[in-house]
């Protein structure tokens, strides 16, 4: 039987970048065209990645070793321009949260007027422009210049992200900019950390309790109301295969909990407007409390998507029509 997809593959903005370069085979090192790869070499036992630099220069001609280098330690993605003076001081300040994390994760530098390429798969149509990448698929993460706290908090949302997938490699570069930076982030609130070691461990229960936790000392807390969410997610889908969950729910279309674990796949697999398409098409015909399922699960998975993500508004839009 088919066995579930990675989290990864329902990442909000997801691009296929595959066109842009020849990737080399799963489990092979690729090479560069000159001078030495960026991989460097093999991965260390301990999950280690021994890199040129922490800061590297992403072009159209090696991104996909940088594509492949995301299935090990995740790779921040900061698009640029020289003729923008915001974007060059945007990447100052990138480059410094980066190197503060201490090779939790690798930059890349794109320069948008010499890799034109790039510019339109991650749909930079603004500089500068921040993503993520994670096991080959990209996260779009903000447009224009944010400051270092909230950089920091970005990424730290990233990091999570990443350990879902599995994604927990470090990398440590042979130039200085592998020196530890003199204002390193702030780390993790305590729960949020405690979530993070959870989800590393596929433990999706404690993490759940750990968020939940975090909420009930600051029901403002953003970034908990996104990790319970995603791991919520990842709760329900464990164990579970695609046929299984396909099949359930073709066997009992009146079985509201099966539509909604079909909603939860088609979204994991990065389907976003059919599983939002299918809750709202479920909707009309629920009694009230079926109805309040729907509008639950359909706030959650925003949270999950992202509320800046575009397929958002329109959809909150619907639900409230539909509620009114």
């Amino acid at each position: 039987m088919t066995n579930m997809p990675p989290f990864g593959s329902n990442l909000r903005g997801a691009v296929d970048l595959s066109s842009l370069v020849n990737r080399a085979p799963a489990g092979t090192t690729p090479a560069a065209d000159t001078g030495a790869s960026i991989a460097g070499g093999a991965a260390a036992p301990s999950g280690t990645v021994t890199l040129p630099s922490l800061v590297l220069e992403g072009t159209d001609a090696n991104f996909g070793e940088l594509l492949d280098l995301s299935s090990r330690v995740p790779v921040v993605v900061g698009l640029w321009a020289s003729r923008s003076e915001p974007s060059t001081q945007l990447m100052v300040v990138l480059e410094k949260v980066v190197l503060g994390f201490a090779g939790k994760f690798v930059l890349a530098r794109v320069d948008i007027d010499s890799n034109p390429q790039l510019a339109q798969a991650f749909q930079a149509q603004s500089v500068p422009t921040v993503a993520a990448v994670i096991t080959g698929q990209p996260v779009q993460l903000f447009n224009g210049a944010l400051g270092e706290d909230q950089i920091t908090e970005v990424l730290g949302r990233v990091l999570e992200l990443a350990a879902q997938q599995g994604v927990t490699g470090t990398a440590q570069a042979t130039e200085a900019d592998a020196e530890p930076v003199a204002a390193t982030p702030e780390p993790l609130p305590p729960h949020h950390l405690e979530a993070y070691t959870a989800i590393e461990a596929g433990d999706y229960a404690t993490a759940q309790s750990e968020y939940r936790t975090a909420l009930a000392q600051n029901p403002n807390d953003t970034m908990a109301v996104a990790g319970l969410a995603q791991v919520s997610l990842l709760a329900r889908l464990q164990g579970k295969t695609i046929d299984q969950i396909r099949n359930g729910a073709a066997s009992a279309p009146d079985d509201l909990d099966a539509q909604l674990l079909v909603a939860d796949l088609d979204l994991s697999g990065g389907h976003i407007e059919d599983a939002f398409d299918r809750l709202l098409g479920l909707f009309p015909a629920q009694p009230a409390a079926g109805r309040n399922t729907i509008r639950e699960r359909l706030l959650e998975l925003f949270e999950v998507v992202g509320q800046d993500d575009p397929r958002v508004p329109p959809t909150r839009s619907r639900l409230t029509a539909l509620l009114y």
